[in-house]
């Protein structure tokens, strides 16, 4: 395959964080970030190491509070509150999944919207949404990054995304549809997908099923975004596009591992400065956020 195709995350991740260390640098300001791991699920122990050494090396300080995988709702709703009052703690991330008794969304409504550095947050997904200010999910915005790295100008463009989680999917639609992209939102269950995959100047699929999008979802000459991160049973990861099947049609693809995956943790990176910038010149109470 042509290499010219391919959108190398990790290199683009790489430029970008050492902008955000020199921001960091000249900001003065000492960005200050909370992991909170519950358990000891072998993914989540992987990306809370990665995140741990991307941010140190931005000049980003970062706690790892791994809490066991039996702790009550409220040891974690407490560790929350905690987070919430300390000056020096900017962002706050519940790494996902948790354990099967905690329910993550009366988790992620604890955390102060201006600390939610994931997005996930009702205000900063009602925000975000209508076009406000707010916290962006890291994943979408690391996804229209590595998009606008190649297609500067989206105006007009017709996107589809294949997928509809709160985590990547629907915020992306709408972040395409502030971009003036015309949006498709498509998803597994989905009839005649292949077809209306075909109409995309622009396809992401993040929905979790391997190769489900094949040569006959293809545009040619589409730039085709994979999301998904699926284990095979020889233990290689692959995506939810059958790289081999479309690479000779499109004109950019990213690669799975290396395209979305790094982008999401340099995100993570720019919204804990976003957030330490803001809490820094609005002056923020930093009593815990109560409904």
């Amino acid at each position: 395959m042509d290499t010219t195709k391919i959108i190398d995350g990790k290199q683009i991740a790489a430029d970008f964080r050492k902008k955000l260390a020199e921001e960091i640098q000249q900001s003065g300001i000492s960005p200050g970030l909370a992991v909170i791991l519950v358990g000891d699920d072998p993914a989540s122990l992987i990306y809370a190491k990665n995140k741990q050494k991307a941010a140190q090396e931005v000049g980003v300080n970062v706690e790892v509070h791994h809490l066991p995988a039996l702790s009550s709702e409220r040891m974690v709703l407490d560790l929350i509150d905690e987070l919430n009052e300390r000056t020096d703690i900017h962002g706050i991330l519940l790494q996902l999944p948790v354990p099967m008794h905690l329910n993550p969304q009366n988790l992620i409504e604890c955390i102060m919207p201006i600390k939610d550095v994931d997005g996930l947050h009702p205000v900063n997904v009602g925000k975000m949404t209508s076009g406000l200010p707010a916290m962006i999910p890291c994943t979408p915005m690391g996804c229209l990054y590595l998009i606008k790295q190649v297609v500067p100008s989206l105006v007009g463009k017709q996107a589809v995304v294949v997928g509809r989680s709160a985590l990547v999917g629907r915020p992306l639609a709408h972040l395409l549809l502030q971009e003036d992209c015309t949006v498709t939102q498509a998803h597994s269950k989905t009839k005649n997908l292949p077809e209306i995959c075909r109409q995309a100047d622009i396809l992401v699929a993040a929905v979790g099923v391997p190769h489900l999008i094949g040569a006959d979802s293809i545009k040619k000459g589409a730039v085709v975004i994979d999301v998904g991160i699926n284990r095979q049973e020889n233990g290689k990861i692959t995506g939810d596009v059958d790289f081999e099947a479309v690479k000779d049609l499109v004109s950019y693809i990213t690669p799975v591992p290396g395209g979305v995956g790094p982008m999401t943790i340099a995100m993570l990176l720019f919204n804990t400065l976003k957030a330490a910038k803001n809490q820094k010149e609005k002056g923020v109470n930093l009593a815990p956020y109560k409904e």
